[in-house]
């Protein structure tokens, strides 16, 4: 367990960070700035669940999906590999995409077929896990093009997230009246006269 007596330690004052291990990094690292947008979408889906009220079920994912994006972000914090005689470092594990992947299907199953692009609107839990999913989104990327620089980046945590937008755009769709209150994107309509 983590035990945090002091906040502030002033070593990053010189433009710093240090990782679970390997040599301090500068805080623009791309490692850094890996975990660093994970931890972001883990806020803004902590923000998506202040209006989760008359949807338990999606609290409760929401809620194991913040505790496992502290996993993906000790994963990218943990750059190289363990020690053969020292203790084995916390890494996302393929069970925790399944998991995921076991909500997206439960929750699809509720959905109306779609007929078009979905645009971020509806509801306010709709639009918040649309925010979350692009800053997911974001987060992937940069562990794509982390993972180009320093191959030891776990693959698990790239997929992790993938599937992670899925499920939040799922779980958006489900915010919306099981997708009937869904916006959908109409090509082209750029006359100002669509309502909505």
């Amino acid at each position: 367990m983590v035990k945090l007596n002091k906040i502030y330690t002033k070593t990053g004052d010189d433009g710093t960070t240090g990782l679970v291990r390997g040599p301090r990094r500068e805080k623009f690292d791309l490692r850094v700035e890996a975990y660093g947008t994970v931890d972001e979408a883990n806020a803004f889906i902590g923000k998506a669940r202040l209006s989760t009220g008359g949807m338990p079920r999606i609290d409760t994912i929401l809620a194991r999906v913040q505790n496992d994006l502290f996993d993906v972000g000790s994963d990218l914090a943990t750059p190289g590999e363990d020690p053969a005689d020292g203790p084995r470092s916390l890494r996302v594990t393929p069970r925790q995409t399944e998991w995921l992947e076991e909500q997206i299907d439960g929750a699809n199953e509720k959905l109306t077929p779609l007929k078009s692009f979905v645009l971020p609107g509806g509801s306010e839990l709709s639009v918040a896990c649309h925010v979350a999913r692009t800053v997911v989104r974001r987060a992937e990327r940069i562990c794509v093009e982390l993972k180009s620089v320093e191959p030891d980046v776990n693959s698990q945590a790239i997929v992790y997230l993938n599937r992670l937008s899925d499920l939040l755009f799922v779980l958006a769709r489900l915010a919306n009246s099981n997708g009937e209150a869904d916006v959908l994107w109409v090509p082209g309509d750029n006359t100002g006269t669509r309502k909505g």
